[in-house]
């Protein structure tokens, strides 16, 4: 059965009739307990066009993307205008607790945060990459989000919007510094990741029917990882120092040293059983990464 059409969301109003809620105190921004919500829509899905803050517990039943939600620990998810979240029939599951800080892109219009949050690359994270808060991280969050509620709620002057983008840049923050203390407190399944990208490279480049489609590519890795492009070059950052496309790279000098060393293959021969369409292509890299041409590497095996 075909998947219905997302509901699309344009506006802070908007959220509030679709759930059943009073008016906003603000056009641009609102801060919803996603505990009280009403569970009887019968929308499915909805396209929203804000940026998304969230902190949820005991959701069994809810999906960004195509990933689903399964967890009784408090997690913190983020998504930017243009996605799509869903949910399954029945509504709003009945064990969620938490909140959603809904956020309208006018409202950072012409501040540095507008140009500022499309730096953050947990905003394009997958479901499955959000962000574990222990408690006191998430009483440090709640705490921020007490502030945001409070300011909105109440009489907005010429200082209000000032203030909650301050809130919002110093919530961000702690965002990422939690997220890098995720990639090294989670070491066993980050190390389990970058083994399994040496799997996926390593038959990559073994693979004559791969290599004919080029060079792997850095949405290639991450689909076969099954995480977000962004979360892998953040992983991998952290752990690494380097992006994925320079642990790609890594990976292909290292083969390029094996079959140079070691077989009689002509440096285009060698180029084009690894992907590469030119081999001028090859060798430029090559020099880049290693400060010798190819054949200077061999050279000095001979």
């Amino acid at each position: 059965m075909a998947t219905a059409k997302p509901y699309r969301l344009k506006s802070i109003s908007e959220i509030h009739r679709l759930m059943g809620m009073p008016k906003p105190n603000h056009p641009l921004i609102t801060l919803i307990d996603v505990s009280g919500l009403r569970n009887d829509t019968e929308i499915q899905a909805v396209l929203l066009d804000f940026y998304v803050i969230s902190l949820k517990r005991g959701c069994d039943k809810l999906f960004y993307g195509q990933q689903k939600y399964d967890f009784d620990e408090g997690l913190m998810a983020f998504m930017a205008p243009g996605q799509v979240l869903r949910g399954e029939e029945g509504g709003v599951p009945a064990r969620l607790e938490g909140w959603m800080l809904f956020i309208h892109p006018d409202f950072l219009w012409n501040t540095q945060l507008a140009r500022k949050i499309r730096t953050y690359n947990f905003f394009s994270y997958a479901a499955n990459e959000a962000l574990f808060l222990s408690d006191k991280e998430e009483g440090l969050v709640n705490g921020i989000k007490d502030n945001i509620l409070n300011e909105y709620s109440g009489n907005m002057d010429k200082f209000s919007q000032e203030v909650i983008i301050a809130q919002l840049e110093l919530l961000l923050t702690y965002a990422t510094r939690f997220y890098e203390r995720q990639f090294i407190t989670r070491k066993i399944s980050s190390s389990r990741l970058l083994e399994r990208l040496e799997e996926v490279l390593d038959d990559y480049f073994s693979n004559e029917d791969l290599l004919s489609e080029g060079l792997p590519t850095v949405h290639y890795a991450a689909d076969q990882l099954n995480v977000s492009v962004k979360y892998l070059s953040s992983l991998l950052k952290q752990l690494t120092g380097q992006t994925t496309q320079q642990v790609i790279h890594e990976k292909l000098i290292s083969k390029a040293k094996e079959k140079l060393s070691t077989t009689e293959l002509t440096v285009s021969e060698i180029a084009y059983t690894l992907g590469f369409e030119h081999s001028q292509s090859f060798s430029k890299l090559f020099k880049a990464k290693t400060r010798q041409s190819p054949l200077e590497f061999r050279q000095a095996f001979g």
